[in-house]
Formats: C-alpha cells, sequence, structure tokens
C-alpha cells in the first residue's frame, strides 16, 4: 500500500499552531519564490580538474617535445681592407673545399671577386656543420646567395632590387671652379666627374666658365625602403654661359647626347674584336647543365678565338679589376661611363692595370683558355644596371648622331626633363 504524506490540516494539531505552520511554509515558499539583483553568487566554487585524465595525449607525448631555437649566422662580417677569401673562410670554420664549389658556382656571377670593404658577409651551416648558406650583402638594392644543394654543390641568386627611383636637381652659379661649385650646391666627387666626363669635348672648364655662370643637373638616386643604396644616374646637365648653353641628356639606351641628339661619347662597337669570330656559345639565361639538369645561366658570348687574340674596348672607360680566378681564369671588367660594364675571360695576357682608362679600339689583353675553359675562347658579358644582357642584342649607340625615328622620341625626353630643370 503506498505512503501518503498528511497535509497540514490533517495532523492533530491545536489550530493555533496549524495557522502558524501555514504561514511559516507560506513565508518560506515566497521568499525562495522572489527575485534578486544578482542571481549567481560571486564566489568561486573550487573544482579539482585532473589534467592529465582530460588531455592524457599530452603527458604521453611530453618527452617527444623540442624547443627549437632562432638560427644565426657562424660568421657575420663586415668586409675590412685587407680581408682575403681564404681568410673569411677559415674564420667561419669552412674548409678550402668547400669554398672552390662556391666559387665554381659563382662562375657566372663572379660577385665574391667584387666584395669591398663595408660590404656584409654572412655564413649559415646546417646541422652537419657543412656550409648551407651564404650571403653577400653589397647594398640594399643588391644581394647575391648562394644554397647547397644536397650533393654539395651551390646555387647562386643574383638579387637585384629595383627599388624606387627619385629625381633630384641640383643647380647653382659659378664661383671659383665648376669643381668647387658644383661640391658646395650637393654634387658629390664622382658625380662632377661624370658631368666633366661628358662634356670635356664640349667646353673647357678650366678656361670658358666665368663667376655668374648657372649650371643645372638632373639626378636620379635609387631608394629601396627608403634607404639610399648608393646607386646615381645623371638624366641631364644644362651649363649656361655668357656666350652658349651646353647640354647633354641621358637617352633609354644608357649613352648621352646633346639637345640636337649628337652623340658625347664614341660609338660603341659591338664585339670586342677587331676581326669576325665564330660564336661558339651564345647568351643564355636558361641554360641547363646537361647532366644535373639545374639552370646554370651562360650570361654572356664565347667567341672561338684562338689563343693571343688581341681584345679590344668597345667603348671609353675606365678598368675596374684586373684579377685571376680558378674558373674564370684571367679576366678584366671596365666600366663604361653610361650604365654599362663589360667582362672579359680565360684571357692569356693582361695588357691594362686596375684603375687605367681606356678608350674605344684600345688592346686591353690577349684571348686565352686559362681557368675552367674547355678550350680557346674569349667569354664577353655585357652588363647593364648590375644585369647581364645580350651583347648581340643590346641597345647600343652605334652612330654619332641618332636616327630620326629615335631623335624625336629623345626630343620629347629632353624637353620634359628640361621642364623639370625650369623648376628646380
Amino acid at each position: 500500500m503506498a505512503f501518503q504524506r498528511p497535509s497540514v490540516s490533517q495532523l492533530n494539531l491545536p489550530n493555533l499552531h496549524k495557522k502558524f505552520l501555514l504561514a511559516s511554509v507560506f513565508v518560506v515558499g515566497a521568499a525562495l519564490l522572489w527575485p534578486t539583483q544578482q542571481e549567481f553568487s560571486s564566489q568561486r566554487i573550487p573544482v579539482a580538474i585532473d589534467i592529465d585524465s582530460l588531455l592524457p595525449h599530452i603527458a604521453q607525448q611530453d618527452s617527444t617535445l623540442k624547443i627549437v631555437k632562432p638560427t644565426s649566422p657562424i660568421l657575420d662580417r663586415v668586409i675590412q681592407s685587407g680581408d682575403t677569401l681564404s681568410q673569411l673562410f677559415e674564420l667561419a670554420g669552412i674548409d678550402q673545399r668547400t669554398m672552390y664549389k662556391v666559387l665554381e658556382a659563382d662562375l657566372e656571377v663572379l660577385a665574391l671577386d667584387t666584395l669591398l670593404p663595408g660590404n656584409r658577409i654572412q655564413f649559415w651551416d646546417n646541422a652537419n656543420g657543412e656550409l648551407d648558406k651564404l650571403e653577400l650583402y653589397f647594398n640594399p638594392a643588391h644581394q647575391v646567395v648562394f644554397t647547397r644543394f644536397e650533393d654539395g654543390t651551390y646555387a647562386v641568386n643574383d638579387i637585384n632590387i629595383d627599388g624606387i627611383w627619385q629625381n633630384r636637381i641640383v643647380g647653382g652659379e659659378i664661383n671659383g671652379s665648376f669643381y668647387v661649385s658644383a661640391k658646395k650646391a650637393g654634387l658629390s666627387a664622382a658625380e662632377i666627374q661624370k658631368v666633366e666626363s661628358l662634356l670635356k669635348s664640349k667646353l673647357n672648364f678650366s678656361r670658358e666658365l666665368h663667376a655668374g655662370d648657372t649650371f643645372s643637373v638632373l639626378v636620379n638616386d635609387q631608394f629601396v625602403e627608403g634607404e639610399l643604396t648608393g646607386m646615381t644616374t645623371i638624366e641631364g646637365i644644362r651649363i649656361n654661359t655668357s656666350r652658349r648653353d651646353i647640354t647633354a641628356f641621358q637617352n633609354t639606351d644608357g649613352n648621352y647626347y646633346d639637345i640636337q641628339g649628337q652623340s658625347l661619347t664614341p660609338a660603341f662597337q659591338r664585339v670586342p674584336l677587331n676581326r669576325q669570330y665564330r660564336l661558339s656559345s651564345r647568351f643564355n639565361p636558361n641554360r641547363k647543365h646537361p647532366i644535373t639538369g639545374r639552370v646554370r645561366p651562360h650570361n654572356g658570348t664565347d667567341f672561338a678565338t684562338p689563343i693571343g687574340t688581341p681584345v679590344v674596348a668597345p667603348g671609353d672607360g675606365v678598368v675596374t679589376l684586373v684579377t685571376k680566378h680558378p674558373f674564370a681564369g684571367n679576366y678584366v671588367v671596365i666600366q663604361h661611363d653610361n650604365k654599362v660594364s663589360t667582362r672579359y675571360l680565360h684571357l692569356s695576357k693582361f695588357l691594362v692595370k686596375k684603375g687605367q682608362r681606356v678608350t674605344r679600339g684600345q688592346v686591353i689583353a690577349l684571348s686565352g683558355n686559362t681557368g675552367a675553359s674547355t678550350g680557346p675562347h674569349l667569354h664577353y658579358e655585357f652588363i647593364v644596371n648590375g644585369r647581364p644582357v645580350d651583347a648581340m642584342k643590346a641597345n647600343i649607340a652605334e652612330a654619332k648622331v641618332l636616327p630620326k625615328k629615335q631623335l624625336q622620341a629623345f626630343q620629347a625626353l629632353v624637353k620634359s626633363r628640361s621642364m623639370m630643370m625650369d623648376l628646380g
């Protein structure tokens, strides 16, 4: 039989007690149901949590967790005067055999030979202590990186950043010499030398310039992430004397002409030889190695010349490098008055010295078979703004006066730049 709880009215209690009990029940029920301003307790109730039971996999895998430390180069050095490549590799703890493998990769770039005081070099190793990466920092716009393949050879990446180019106009009056006046106005020594070199056939700076004559130079500077790279180009020159005006403007081919389109530099010959020789290998930036299949660019043009063939400068310039290389052999570099530099590899004999000024047609060396050469030949490179281009197709000034088709475009360029110079 089911048990039933008796009600208050059924309890055997006096009437007064029953009334009091009913009133108490009513008060307690009302208190429980009455709304409050804070429904939840503000006090935290401690609860025991078994982390191991909730996340057992963490406890099991804890022994396999590793802390990865940020990598850093084994040698980070700013090149000092007197540093040699062998010394730098020795400082980094990298053996000579590896150095020669890097030099072999550098054959088509030849960046290691151009390191100067102030440039930066960084060596990085791998877990086995082998050279994994080598970085050369020339300026914010130019870096060269060597990276290791699994077979121990190296790839080279020549990084040139275009950045942002900004014009500035530098000008003023002649007060004393042109050099002093231009230096005071803000031109560097190298820029002043460039102006004087371009106009030397048109103007005698020491005799024809007088106090009160004016000059204006349009300069283009390269910036990368707001930092000057040191790369600069003169795009326009105007010197006003009491007798005449002398002008020079850079055309899209990199060469300079006066306002009438007359060349201010001797015409540039396309081939640095006095005779025609067979092209044994053409310029090919996408050439692949026949065995590995990796891209190994051929950044020059090879001519099948017998040993001892005279090699001539294709244009006026200054010799910036005369050196020997285990793979490039004996080679020479010339910096020309425009944005062009030229290189000549595998020579048998040097006929010029570093710092020497040369003229178009001057014999600078004799061809040979030095370095990693498969036979007698001349390897010739044509480099514009730091980038190798095909010398057989490059847009070079081979004439004294711009042809009519090019003259119209050049004069429009001159007009635009002249307006900028007027504002300056």
